[in-house]
């Protein structure tokens, strides 16, 4: 049976996404995670768990000719991410699995950078989506361990893991990148200046020998308080997400 889907923009139009109308449904959070992949053109590039394609073929739209290979376990999403790779005109190997049970087509290959947008809840702590596709994206059933030593494996020497995930679990995503990463650096995404980072971005290095660095905080929106019904994001945040620019871990 075809789900009903809808077809979305993403980088202001530079994208049209389908995604399905009741199921997991991709916001901010993919188009920043891949707006801070430091890749160039020619560098291969995995997506793991990488839904309908968003993080990856927002990186594919800002920085041309990439490789992008995609890991996705749920068959409707990986169709629908093909289908998003050949509507936008960008090459995009979509491979259908599950990490935890990494296909042989990917064992064996490495990637210059490994991007990752894990489920956010651990269900022993809070309640699961009623929608299949939803629960899949958002409920964690592989754990973050395991997210985080797949992406490690599939990364070359020197080349670059990013995540992104919820700031309260920030203590155990530290503590599963510091075994198989190094020169970890983390950025935190603020919503409003004088607010607890909700989100943040961890990069580490296969190899990486440098010390940790914790970056002044991202702000995603200017003023205390939301006074209107517009979107206010800070300038640099709307460059991100209208124009298809880049997220910089500061130098």
């Amino acid at each position: 049976m075809t789900h009903p889907t809808t077809c979305d923009d993403f980088l202001g139009g530079r994208l049209k996404i389908l995604q399905p109308r009741n199921g997991y449904r991709a916001g901010i959070d993919p188009v920043l995670l891949a707006a801070s992949i430091p890749a160039h053109p020619g560098d291969t590039v995995l997506d793991l768990g990488c839904g309908v394609g968003v993080a990856g073929l927002c990186l594919a739209r800002r920085v041309p000719d990439i490789r992008l290979t995609g890991l996705e376990r749920q068959p409707a999403y990986a169709a629908l991410a093909r289908r998003n790779g050949a509507a936008n005109d960008l090459p995009f190997e979509v491979i259908e699995g599950d990490l935890a049970a990494m296909p042989g087509t990917l064992k064996e290959r490495q990637f210059h950078h490994v991007l990752a947008n894990p489920p956010y809840f651990d269900r022993a702590a809070s309640t699961t989506a009623t929608d299949p596709g939803r629960e899949g994206a958002m409920g964690e059933d592989t754990p973050l361990a395991d997210w985080v030593a797949a992406a490690a494996k599939r990364t070359r020497p020197k080349g670059t893991t990013t995540f992104i995930q919820r700031a309260e679990r920030l203590p155990e995503l530290l503590s599963h990148a510091a075994r198989h990463l190094g020169s970890l650096q983390l950025l935190p995404l603020i919503p409003r200046p004088g607010r607890p980072a909700r989100l943040v971005l961890l990069r580490g290095r296969r190899g990486g020998r440098a010390a940790f660095r914790l970056h002044d905080g991202w702000c995603l929106h200017y003023g205390q308080v939301h006074v209107n019904d517009s979107e206010n994001y800070t300038p640099a945040t709307a460059c991100i997400l209208r124009d298809g620019g880049e997220l910089p871990f500061p130098a």
